[in-house]
C-alpha cells in the first residue's frame, strides 16, 4: 500500500464550503482549549496514507493503469504531493512500480477487509505517532490537494468527531449508479447516512431537480486513536448490506464531520472510465 504522509496541511481554499468555522466554534464549547494548553496544538501531527492493491473484482490491476503515460497511482501521489503529502505501497507488482516514481513503500497483509484496515496497519508498521491519518483514494487521480488540507483542518475544527470527509453535488445523471455513494448530512455538518441509492428519495421514485444531493467524495481522515479501535469493531449490518465501510462507524455512534467542496469528480471504477478521464484531460491540457 502507498503511504503519503505530511507533518501539516496548507490552507485550502475558499470554496471548501462546510464545516470549519462551526467545527472551530465548537472546539472551544467542548473542551479542545484544554488540549491545546496541554499538547500545544489540537490532532496536529498528520499522515495521508494511498491505500492500494493489484486484485480487484471490477477492474484487475486499477492501481497500475496508465493515464495519459503515467500510472494511475503516480498521478495520485503526484497529486498528494502537492498538499504536502509524503509517501510509502501493496502488492510486490505496486511497489515496484511506485518504488520506480520516489514513493516509500509498506506491505500490508491481504487479511485487511478494507482501506481504513491496511491505514491502520500501515500505521503500525511505520512505528510513528501521528494524530490523523488521511486516506486519499488511489483511484481519483486529479483530487484536488485543498480537499486533504480541507478535511484535515475539519476534523482539527470537530474534537467530538472521529472521522471527517467530503461530498459534492451530485450529477443527475449518477443519481442511480451505485458505484456513486450518496451521503446526507445534519445542519451542524455531521453525516446521517451514505448510501449506493438515492438519498434522499421522495414518495415519486424520481431525482428532484431543486433538491442539492451530495456525492461521496472516497477521500477520508480519522483520528489516530480511533483508527486502532476501528479493525475491533465488529461488521455492522447496514456496512455489510451497503458494503460501505463509514456505515460502520456512525452505526456504532461515533461522528463523523462532512465538508462540501466544489470538485469534478474523475472516479476510476471500471476500464470504460480511463477513457473518460483522459479525454477530459485532454480537453484541458492537463499533463
Amino acid at each position: 500500500m502507498p503511504i503519503f504522509s505530511s507533518s501539516s496541511s496548507s490552507s485550502s481554499k475558499s470554496w471548501i464550503l462546510n464545516g470549519l468555522a462551526v467545527g472551530a466554534a465548537m472546539a472551544a464549547a467542548f473542551g479542545a482549549r484544554a488540549y491545546l494548553i496541554r499538547s500545544g496544538r489540537f490532532r496536529s501531527r498528520v499522515i495521508g496514507i494511498i491505500p492500494a492493491r493489484f486484485a480487484s473484482t471490477r477492474f484487475q490491476g486499477k492501481p497500475l493503469v496508465h493515464i495519459l503515460g503515467k500510472p494511475m497511482i503516480q498521478r495520485t501521489w503526484e497529486r498528494a504531493k502537492l498538499a504536502a503529502t509524503l509517501d510509502h505501497v501493496d502488492d510486490e507488482k505496486i511497489a515496484e512500480c511506485c518504488q520506480g516514481f520516489g514513493a516509500e513503500v509498506i506491505m500490508t497483509s491481504e487479511s485487511c477487509r478494507n482501506g481504513t484496515e491496511r491505514c491502520n496497519e500501515a500505521l503500525q508498521k511505520l512505528g510513528k505517532k501521528y494524530d490523523i491519518v488521511v486516506n486519499i483514494q488511489g483511484d481519483e487521480p486529479l483530487i484536488e490537494p485543498e480537499i486533504i488540507d480541507g478535511i484535515v483542518k475539519a476534523l482539527q475544527a470537530a474534537p467530538d468527531a472521529v472521522f471527517s470527509t467530503a461530498v459534492t453535488s451530485l450529477k443527475p445523471e449518477d443519481a442511480f449508479d451505485p458505484n456513486r455513494v450518496k451521503c446526507v448530512v445534519d445542519n451542524r455538518g455531521y453525516a446521517i447516512y451514505f448510501s449506493r441509492g438515492l438519498i434522499p428519495y421522495n414518495k415519486s421514485g424520481k431525482v428532484n431537480p431543486h433538491f442539492p444531493y451530495l456525492l461521496h467524495l472516497g477521500i477520508q481522515s480519522y483520528d489516530s486513536k480511533f483508527l486502532k479501535i476501528y479493525p475491533e469493531l465488529e461488521p455492522t449490518p447496514l456496512q455489510l448490506e451497503e458494503d460501505l465501510e463509514q456505515l460502520k462507524v456512525l452505526e456504532n455512534g461515533y461522528k463523523m464531520k462532512v465538508i462540501k467542496v466544489d470538485h469534478e469528480t474523475h472516479g476510476v471504477d471500471t476500464p470504460e472510465d480511463v477513457d473518460k478521464i483522459e479525454q477530459f484531460m485532454r480537453e484541458r491540457n492537463l499533463s
